[in-house]
């Protein structure tokens, strides 16, 4: 499953590009996340992997961010796997003007075991919690 979603943020490229790529900041627009810990690479390069753990529900989900292209201001590109699910996330800023930026984001989902059925019956799902992120990182970065 693929989809894309395209989301203007009222600040300058510079300063949404320093926010999102700032580790300590995931908290700020991610409140489900527990911890963040880097595990091998050149930590924030291209090849990098971090383990990410969520809180999500009654549960604790763990998955393995792997950074696959770092070309800051323009592009950051990443996957990130947990059991059942496999996804890849291309994010692109560009300057829109001088206090606008626009945050183009690709996602692809690939699925197996139960997930599999979950992204067959509710694939709309995954699209509504990449743009609850999204819509949450965009109230952070407006209000810094």
């Amino acid at each position: 499953m693929k989809y894309a979603i395209d989301m203007e943020l009222e600040r300058p490229r510079d300063v949404v590009v320093e926010l999102f790529d700032n580790t300590d900041n995931l908290k700020q627009w991610q409140p489900e996340l527990i911890s963040f810990e880097h595990q091998s690479g050149e930590k924030g390069a291209a090849g990098a992997r971090s383990k990410l753990v969520y809180q999500m529900g009654k549960r604790e989900v763990e998955m393995i961010e792997t950074i696959l292209v770092r070309k800051l201001p323009d592009e950051f590109s990443g996957t990130y796997e947990a059991k059942g699910v496999w996804n890849r996330v291309d994010n692109k800023f560009t300057e829109l003007g001088p206090d606008k930026t626009e945050w183009h984001c690709e996602t692809e989902f690939k699925c197996s075991g139960i997930m599999r059925l979950f992204a067959l019956f509710a694939p709309g799902k995954f699209k509504k919690e990449t743009r609850r992120y999204m819509d949450q990182f965009k109230a952070f970065v407006e209000r810094v």
